[in-house]
């Protein structure tokens, strides 16, 4: 065993003494449209939960975002959301065409990469990059549904969206202080010619346990129902408590934000399907409040199952702005004094750990291709559950589900009850 930081890491790991392994990108970038958050009669995932569902509607089985983390039983998740002040709706999550809408399938429609990791993930790096003007959900689901197999895919390049390099470059850095102590530091820079506003939505949630009718959860081991509230925090850094009857107490620290706003993970049924909501706070909150003005969206008692941290600057040409972010199990009363020291350290600590594994016969580009594409792999881990019982039965809070759907897709797998963390390449 070679004699690095991260292998030593990697040896507590597996001798059960650190749970470095604990926290990682375990969020999918799209749960919409999945087999597993199906319910229809016929198995048509895509239109029974469609991408413009997504933001509105609760997940049944597992959470998604850009640039996401959870813990390994995805209680609680941490990703990115970003608002350009043009688009109809908040960057929560990826955009795609589904397989119909698709000349060639499902397809993807974001620039999105992932450019270091670790095995303990104690150092993880992704690029996201954002148009500056309004993202073309339409034109690209109009123009793709016009083409045939035949014709090339119609890109978001394609739109010119990305034309004078009027986009925005989004790194998001994660530095793991410790097993349940993680940095986070996102990295904004303009690439256009002008000066453009870019909200920054870090954003802090707990995966719906709660919702299904269950006593305890619908794993059995969720006994109550979490809880986000602001708390008093050292000077100028916004602070947020968020306690998990499972998971335990964990404390968001922001650097210089502007404010905190609280709504419930609780799907909207009233946009959905023009019923009743199961209170005044839902999923889509911070859409309608960012976007729409609507102050009354959000909780003005700052406490939820649900929570963002707002971070609105005007960004010039050129520059870069660094929004500063900190996840711990325990107060933190300086929680940014150690901050870039330590985030240097953990990518010195990559480095050194990529040099001790790798062939010294490899030149320093074919280093950089072989280092990228492991961490694109390590990137990939995601948290997957599926229990199919009650995915085909459904749960006690649910209205009766087609009949239908007892001799359809996985009925005769009932059998199966997955619960673990994946590798998924498509995630």
């Amino acid at each position: 065993m070679q004699n690095t930081a991260e292998h030593h890491r990697l040896i507590e790991y597996r001798n059960r003494k650190a749970n470095w392994k604990k926290w990682g990108p375990y969020l999918s970038e799209r749960s919409w449209g999945t087999v597993r958050e199906d319910y229809s009669a016929d198995g048509s995932a895509w239109d029974y939960f469609p991408h413009d569902h997504a933001r509105s509607k609760a997940y049944r089985w597992g959470e998604d975002g850009i640039a996401g983390i959870s813990d390994r039983y995805q209680y609680l998740c941490f990703a990115l959301a970003l608002w350009n002040g043009k688009d109809p709706i908040i960057k929560e999550r990826l955009f795609g065409l589904t397989g119909s809408e698709g000349n060639h399938g499902e397809d993807v429609k974001e620039y999105y990469f992932y450019l270091d990791s670790t095995p303990t993930h104690s150092y993880m790096k992704m690029l996201y990059k954002y148009p500056q003007a309004e993202f073309p959900y339409s034109e690209l689901l109009a123009e793709n549904a016009r083409r045939d197999h035949l014709d090339f895919e119609y890109e978001l390049l394609d739109t010119g969206k990305f034309q004078q390099n009027r986009y925005f470059d989004v790194f998001v850095e994660y530095a793991k202080v410790d097993v349940d102590d993680i940095l986070t530091k996102i990295t904004v820079t303009n690439r256009g010619p002008q000066t453009a506003p870019c909200h920054v939505l870090p954003t802090l949630w707990f995966r719906n346990t709660w919702s299904w009718g269950y006593d305890n959860g619908p794993m059995g081991d969720v006994p109550g129902k979490p809880l986000s509230r602001q708390i008093e925090g050292p000077a100028e850094i916004l602070a947020v408590e968020a306690e998990h009857p499972a998971a335990g107490k964990y404390f968001l620290y922001a650097a210089h934000a502007d404010e905190l706003l609280f709504t419930e993970n609780e799907t909207n049924f009233a946009r959905l399907n023009h019923s009743a909501n199961n209170g005044p706070y839902v999923k889509d909150a911070f859409h309608h409040y960012l976007i729409d003005g609507k102050t009354d969206a959000v909780n003005p008692n700052r406490k939820g199952t649900k929570c963002a941290v707002l971070f609105s600057a005007d960004i010039g040409p050129g520059e870069s702005k660094i929004f500063r972010l900190r996840l711990a199990n325990a107060v933190q009363p300086a929680p940014f004094e150690d901050y870039n020291r330590i985030i240097d350290q953990r990518l010195a600590e990559a480095d050194e750990f990529y040099a001790a594994i790798q062939s010294p016969g490899l030149n320093a580009e074919e280093k950089q291709v072989q280092r990228q594409a492991l961490s694109g792999m390590l990137w990939t881990k995601q948290f997957f559950y599926y229990n199919i019982e009650q995915w085909i039965n459904g749960d006690p809070a649910m209205k009766p589900l087609p009949e239908a759907r007892r001799k359809g897709r996985n009925h005769e797998w009932e059998h199966l009850n997955n619960f673990d963390i994946i590798s998924m390449p498509d995630k």
